[in-house]
């Protein structure tokens, strides 16, 4: 099975561990993975701005680096989503269309296409720590991927882990809505570091890089001994913790 990585912004920016285990982890699962090197943004943060016509330039250049690729998977459910938007943003151009609509039936999150294409739930991971998990809003709310992350992390030999408190509430990156609205975001987030608190772990696990940005810049700047860590990194880890 063929798998193009699609790495995000972030990921290629911030979380590039999370990327290198996304790789070995797929590979490890039998998948030969590519990386198109054209790929760039996907235009999310001028989409969700309400720059659409801006956004259509780095569609089209994403739509033509994955067109030959059997299956794109990304770390980052966010991200992925994206490109189920491309359908709604050439509505009024058919040829772009019909290929947003070929791009998005291929497109998969990470622990989206461990479980439902390789239908694969334990990856023979260990790790051996605490931790709790926290949801993001437009994986879970959007792409519609909500069992998967647990289902994966529930077979990881040696890790606890414990349920977070009011999971489903935003964590207030949003994107851009961190930047126009960094009061309101601040107050998200500080709420979201509470719940984590309650839950007595020193690791966070996430899947999507703008959450655990967002979240862990805001644990460091609150000198919280709590870890933030990708999902890919745990499901790849072989007895680290």
């Amino acid at each position: 099975m063929k798998v193009s990585l699609f790495i995000t912004c972030l990921g290629d920016l911030f979380y590039v561990n999370a990327g290198k285990a996304s790789v070995e982890l797929l590979e490890r699962l039998g998948c030969e993975v590519d990386f198109p090197e054209t790929q760039t943004c996907c235009g999310q943060p001028a989409y969700n701005s309400g720059y659409h016509e801006n956004t259509k330039a780095a569609a089209k250049n994403m739509i033509k680096t994955f067109a030959h690729s059997e299956y794109v998977v990304s770390p980052s459910g966010s991200c992925a989503y994206m490109f189920h938007e491309y359908d709604k943003l050439f509505e009024g151009e058919p040829e772009w269309r019909e290929k947003a609509k070929s791009l998005k039936k291929k497109t998969f999150e990470l622990t989206q296409f461990l479980t439902e294409i390789l239908q694969v739930t334990d990856v023979g991971a260990e790790f051996n720590r605490k931790a709790t998990y926290h949801t993001s809003c437009h994986m879970t709310r959007l792409l519609g991927v909500k069992e998967a992350p647990f289902k994966l992390l529930s077979h990881v030999k040696g890790l606890e882990l414990e349920e977070l408190p009011n999971r489903q509430d935003c964590c207030g990156f949003g994107g851009t809505f961190s930047v126009k609205m960094a009061a309101i975001s601040e107050q998200m987030v500080d709420e979201k570091i509470e719940h984590i608190e309650e839950t007595d772990v020193d690791l966070l696990i996430g899947a999507d890089g703008g959450c655990l940005m967002q979240i862990g810049g805001r644990l460091d700047r609150k000198n919280k001994p709590v870890k933030v860590m990708h999902i890919a990194e745990i499901l790849n880890s072989r007895g680290e913790g």
